[in-house]
């Protein structure tokens, strides 16, 4: 059937006649009986009784009718909730990160993004593999190092840095390094530098391995990294942001820290319009720009 002439024949059966139809489209009479006798001609059946007062559906026409009633209901309710997901934001997000980010300053977060769209459903894959967007592994990721793929649309974040930090109550009990060559009286914590995980905080490792250190744990995420750290086991290598929540861990040696690691948001370019990638997207940048405030405090 043509859509267009189930349009204007839903319009003349509503109305009960073709001027009052005609009114409504914008359409001449003449031009509505048209095209509701050329469907007639093609279903190869009269819809409607003329006569002196108007049109009255046949059997036939009812049928129809009823069908078109029921998608116009149908198209009406597709147009509301389109015009709603501009502003209601809700169905799944598959959102990407590293285990470290994800689960000591990403996930504690979540709480706020929720209360502001309770309707979000979020799949979220904490891994240090580099998952593809293109091919919709994920539809954003936050990872430490800028997306290789050109069709992906990229927002760097922020810098972080890897550095030393341990307990008030370790120290106390331990001592408080003053020099690199201090560190072998203390137990280092930290990821072996051959597991997957950025390059500078690998480099920093691996730096520090080097100094002669007796006492060692090796933990293959930062998570791990930092229980250690707050239950006083030693002196840990752990991402900066972690100052923002942690207060209680303080910095080591202050001029040993690894060099810069760029912080990236990214997703598909088809993704550029979805409400839900937005809506995540601008949380994220609230908090991290949260975060860079304190940071620079």
């Amino acid at each position: 059937m043509d859509w267009d002439k189930l349009r204007i024949f839903h319009a003349v059966a509503d109305a009960g006649s073709l001027t009052h139809a005609g009114d409504t489209l914008h359409l001449s009479q003449s031009a509505v009986s048209r095209q509701v006798r050329a469907l007639e001609e093609s279903l190869g059946t009269t819809l409607f009784h003329r006569h002196a007062r108007g049109l009255i559906l046949t059997e036939q026409g009812e049928m129809l009718f009823d069908a078109t009633k029921a998608m116009s209901r149908k198209l009406d309710t597709t147009a509301a909730r389109i015009r709603d997901s501009e502003e209601h934001v809700f169905g799944e997000l598959k959102v990407t990160t590293t285990v470290g980010f994800g689960t000591l300053w990403l996930v504690p977060r979540l709480s706020k993004l929720y209360a502001r769209y309770p309707d979000l459903k979020i799949d979220l894959m904490l891994e240090e593999r580099v998952l593809d967007l293109p091919m919709r592994e994920a539809d954003l990721a936050i990872r430490m190092k800028e997306p290789s793929q050109a069709d992906l649309i990229r927002r760097r974040l922020l810098n972080i840095r890897m550095r030393l930090y341990a307990t008030q109550e370790y120290l106390e009990r331990i001592g408080t390094p003053r020099a690199l060559a201090d560190l072998t009286g203390h137990r280092l914590i930290c990821q072996n530098p051959q597991t997957p995980q950025v390059g500078s905080g690998a480099a920093l490792s691996q730096m520090l391995l080097g100094q002669g250190i007796t006492s060692t744990l090796m933990v293959n995420n930062y998570f791990g990294v930092l229980q250690g750290v707050l239950s006083h086991v030693g002196i840990g290598v752990l991402p900066d942001y972690l100052t923002a929540d942690f207060h209680n861990i303080i910095r080591v040696l202050p001029e040993v820290e690894s060099t810069e690691v760029p912080v990236f948001l990214a997703f598909p370019e088809e993704l550029r319009s979805s409400r839900r990638v937005a809506a995540f997207r601008d949380f994220v940048l609230e908090e991290i720009q949260e975060l860079r405030r304190t940071l620079g405090e």
